[in-house]
């Protein structure tokens, strides 16, 4: 009852979760954003790099286009954009919920992106709705958010919220920027919705001992765990902060391990749709080497 399309990922080469959840009652797009990291190993995006954001914006437009419902959980510009990649006309008509913009939010958000992005797709779409802590029903498909919860483990990137979709007694989760869950209150919705298919954001590794601590990754790979065994769930998605992390899986390694031991599923969002891993972003400084068989020319960011 559930057709699950991801879309754009970090493990396809961009800063995105963009998603796609199909029901017979409804179509329901989540997060439509893409971006690339502005700076990795002090360079800017390379040429490869530029053209799959240019790829993955135009795949992610079609299928919003295509939408009911459109979701945003949080107001950063790899999960919603203003019109410069992905046309405003996405939101045409559609029903919006939205990360509710002046309650447990930062300031960048409260008072640049958020008010930015309402009003420019505020002629455009049917109605907004602010999602935080409540439940949207269409049909028989239910879509629940979490309370806000952090955008990783302090509230200096902000809070985010998570959702569920669910039809015909399948459910879909969506974590958002959790960057692990490290946090009790980030695994808690996930518990509670019990659902047979999980998209994360893992942790935030590739800042291992700089702005994520082991501490934190640890705590990542318990809650991910308790996850794995204390809910029906058959496929575990880890992607986004993770991905950009060449070593992701040994990062994980409990994980991955406890999955098996479980008969379940745990990989990128690549995987999950049977394309090849490229993690562009991490291999950055071998793109600008002129390895991987592509070469390294003007990046033209």
């Amino acid at each position: 009852m559930l057709d699950v399309e991801l879309i754009a990922f970090d493990s396809m080469g961009v800063r995105s979760m963009a998603t796609l959840v199909q029901t017979p009652d409804a179509s329901v797009m989540i997060d439509p954003g893409v971006a690339l990291g502005p700076s990795r190993y002090h360079l800017p995006p390379h040429r490869v790099e530029v053209e799959r954001l240019r790829e993955k914006a135009a795949e992610v437009a079609e299928a919003a286009r295509s939408a009911d419902v459109v979701v945003v959980t949080h107001y950063h510009y790899d999960h919603h954009d203003l019109g410069g990649k992905i046309p405003l006309d996405v939101y045409d008509g559609k029903v919006l919920l939205a990360k509710h913009p002046t309650e447990n939010i930062n300031r960048s958000q409260r008072e640049e992106r958020a008010p930015l992005f309402l009003r420019a797709v505020g002629g455009r779409v049917d109605r907004v709705e602010f999602a935080d802590g409540r439940t949207f029903e269409f049909g028989g498909t239910r879509v629940r958010f979490s309370r806000a919860v952090f955008h990783g483990t302090n509230p200096r990137l902000g809070y985010v919220v998570e959702v569920a979709v669910e039809s015909g007694g399948e459910v879909f989760l969506f974590s958002s920027d959790v960057e692990g869950p490290s946090l009790p209150d980030q695994l808690e919705f996930m518990l509670e919705v019990n659902p047979n298919l999980v998209v994360v954001d893992g942790p935030m590794t590739y800042m291992l001992g700089f702005r994520y601590s082991r501490r934190s990754l640890e705590e990542s790979v318990t809650n991910l765990i308790r996850l794995l065994e204390g809910t029906r769930v058959e496929t575990l998605v880890l992607d986004h902060h993770l991905t950009r992390d060449l070593a992701w899986r040994e990062r994980v390694r409990g994980v991955l391990d406890a999955g098996a031991a479980l008969g379940k599923r745990v990989e990128s969002a690549a995987s999950f749709m049977g394309v090849p891993e490229e993690l562009l972003e991490a291999r950055r400084r071998e793109l600008y080497s002129g390895t991987g068989g592509r070469p390294a020319q003007d990046p033209g960011s």
